[in-house]
């Protein structure tokens, strides 16, 4: 069997960036001291006079990039997804959403998987933060082909984007023809007995589970959900009625992230069973991401017994 390669989503970001900048001059990249471990160093060494570094200071930055975009320019901002999500929330609320802007706001470290640097750092909320925000769109690719497409449909959008990436090395399921849109979902496998619907790193997961389920004569259809909001709905209560059982995954907390935005969705429209997987009101702590991702149950084994359970409560 051939390697697979694994590459993170937040080094797909740094490339976009660089290539984007070739084609275009109407954007500046901003970052708060973060250079090397966000990729936007990349950027920063191709166009030094169209990116600023703000210092650990993310609420300033924001603030100044809202000024800027007010002016009419492009303004991609980046830090960690703890730091950018939660330290600077007022100034995305009032001075970003509220105004509708063009900021892209590049998230990177999210999730349990940032590892070594533990909770502080871990950031589980970030989803459900920017979920709350009128006029917000949120990405979360699966992998850097993913990652980098997106990036090239937020710098059209007409309006403020949370971009969530990754520091962890993910493999590659995407080649280099896939058509990403904002708010598309994608069916990566069919199967009628339950959906699973999952988002970043827990998108892969979910393709082994579904190998996982196969060889136990369980068919299980398998969506990319890479646009949290706006969130395909059309595609999650097709899932619904096709399949009568759901499974979210995520690599957040099961509070007010993916599988929340789905149970709010199906409650209205197709009441069908939905089980959540992802990190259960709680902390995260240091360790190999590796690791990590088997002591909090972020895996495909999880996903194919989550699924099980789900077809038990099928009426």
């Amino acid at each position: 069997m051939a390697d697979i390669k694994t590459v993170a989503t937040r080094v797909g970001y740094g490339e976009a960036l660089v290539e984007l900048g070739k084609l275009r001059d109407d954007f500046i990249v901003m970052d708060a001291d973060l250079a090397a471990a966000t990729q936007t160093g990349k950027f920063k060494a191709a166009f030094p006079e169209r990116f600023y570094d703000c210092g650990i200071a993310e609420q300033n930055m924001l603030g100044i990039a809202a000024g800027i975009a007010a002016t009419g320019k492009k303004v991609i901002v980046s830090s960690f997804a703890m730091f950018a999500a939660g330290r600077a929330f007022e100034q995305i609320r009032n001075s970003v959403c509220y105004p509708k802007l063009p900021v892209i706001i590049g998230a990177t470290h999210a999730g349990i998987s940032v590892g070594e640097d533990g909770a502080t750092h871990q950031c589980l909320e970030d989803i459900a933060l920017m979920r709350s925000l009128p006029n917000m769109t949120i990405i979360n690719p699966a992998d850097a082909v993913e990652a980098k497409k997106a990036v090239f449909a937020a710098i059209e959008h007409n309006g403020p984007a949370y971009m969530r990436f990754g520091r962890y090395a993910v493999p590659v399921i995407f080649g280099d023809d896939y058509d990403f849109k904002i708010g598309k979902a994608n069916v990566l496998r069919e199967g009628g007995d339950v959906a699973i619907i999952a988002t970043g790193l827990m998108v892969d997961e979910a393709l082994k589970a579904y190998d996982i389920l196969k060889g136990e004569g369980i068919s299980a259809r398998v969506i990319n959900m890479a646009t949290i909001k706006p969130l395909d709905t059309e595609a999650v209560i097709a899932a619904a009625r096709d399949t009568g059982a759901i499974v979210t995954a995520e690599e957040h907390s099961v509070i007010g992230g993916l599988g929340s935005a789905v149970c709010e969705t199906l409650s209205e429209a197709c009441p069908v069973p939905v089980l959540k997987l992802g990190v259960y009101d709680r902390f995260g702590y240091s360790g190999p991401a590796g690791k990590l991702l088997d002591e909090f149950g972020l895996r495909a084994a999880n996903i194919a017994e989550k699924a099980k359970a789900a077809i038990a409560l099928k009426k």
